[in-house]
């Protein structure tokens, strides 16, 4: 755990000159508390800044994940067109919820989520940031999100580029779900095959001390190199864990949190166009009264001017998350196309090591099974 600890802290030690901006944050030491249905994972959250709005240049608190969901709910419903960083999502299985690695593997990803607000340009000056990185456990309340996509149908954008861009979206989900999904089959063959290697391993060599002494030594070195490679297959399926399948997921996830903010949207255009028709009727009345005459002409004007500045404000806040959005998919896609080549290539440099390791373990006993099988 200490070694963990150092490990996380120093890789999030501000690497920027003392002159400029930064705000680095860790979070390690997972610690189960509580029993039962009441049990919950707490980690230990370290922020480093020379920030002036923070509260001194380290931090350590102590935040459970739904304090990490509070913070990912407060941002989506300010920050509207931008992609906010998605969550792990929570265990739905009892037993594996405090395994030792989901427990990891939440640790990391939660670290992920907690840098990429604290490095995004406009997230990292949230107020509600700074809450969470500082305030006692007792002062950050945390709430439910309540964002379903697909409740009602609004009114689409007949937009070319919305489109592409929603097309988009929805393509990438389904072909990044289809690659974690095989990641984790093949994670799980190389688990399997690693349980049966190592109970063949164990089976050779009771065989060979059923025989004589060549063919025992053999059948020894055979059980031998079989639960050597079982070891080095049950490494590699956590290496493909960590390096492939959960950066996978985590972008599964991201593509969920635009999908939300793609919604967001379109409930903002719908707002806009629901605006726009009542002022119509607004303005027709308003004419049909000053037709007549009627001593209801202030009241309408003065009504018909609120809906207009309504609108006009709902409008600016319909333009403001189309340029976010245009933004911020620029930078996703980028940020995307490095983070899929290292693990891409994390994958390849991998498998190439396991089928190395495999054919050389096979091949150096060759040899002796062939000199064995000559004598007898």
């Amino acid at each position: 755990m200490e070694q963990q600890r150092s490990t996380s802290e120093s890789s999030q030690s501000p690497r920027s000159p003392p002159s400029q901006r930064y705000l680095s944050v860790s979070v390690s030491d997972p610690v189960k508390l509580g029993n039962g249905v009441q049990g919950y994972i707490s980690y230990r959250v370290i922020t480093k800044t020379n920030f002036p709005e923070y509260q001194g240049s380290e931090k350590i608190v102590i935040r459970r994940y739904s304090d990490f969901v509070w913070l990912r709910d407060r941002l989506f419903d300010k920050y509207k067109g931008i992609f906010v960083p998605p969550l792990p999502e929570k265990s739905a299985v009892e037993k594996f919820r405090f395994s030792a690695e989901f427990i990891e593997t939440r640790r990391q990803a939660l670290d992920v989520f907690v840098n990429r607000i604290a490095s995004h340009n406009e997230l990292q000056q949230s107020e509600d940031l700074r809450t969470f990185l500082q305030a006692d456990e007792e002062d950050v309340q945390s709430k439910v999100s309540d964002v379903v996509l697909g409740k009602e149908k609004p009114l689409e954008e007949s937009n070319p580029e919305y489109e592409k861009l929603k097309h988009y979206v929805f393509e990438l989900e389904n072909h990044l779900t289809e690659a974690q999904k095989h990641a984790y089959r093949l994670l799980k063959r190389h688990r399997e095959l690693g349980q049966s290697l190592s109970g063949f391993g164990k089976a050779a060599k009771l065989l060979g001390a059923c025989e004589g002494q060549a063919l025992g030594k053999a059948f020894d070195e055979l059980g031998a190199k079989s639960e050597t490679l079982s070891i080095k297959l049950q490494k590699e399926a956590h290496q493909l864990l960590m390096n492939f399948e959960e950066p996978m997921k985590d972008y599964v996830r991201a593509v969920q949190s635009i999908k939300v903010t793609i919604g967001e949207r379109a409930n903002a255009f719908r707002h806009q166009c629901e605006l726009a028709e009542t002022m119509k009727l607004k303005e027709i009345n308003l004419d049909k009264l000053m037709l007549t005459r009627s001593d209801r002409v202030g009241e309408a004007e003065q009504e018909y001017k609120e809906l207009k500045a309504e609108s006009e404000e709902v409008t600016r806040r319909f333009e403001a998350i189309v340029r976010r959005m245009n933004e911020e998919i620029v930078r996703f896609q980028e940020q995307k196309t490095q983070d899929m080549r290292i693990a891409f290539h994390e994958f390849a440099k991998g498998q190439a090591r396991l089928a190395k390791s495999i054919a050389d373990a096979w091949r150096s006993l060759l040899p002796k099974l062939e000199a064995c099988s000559d004598t007898s």
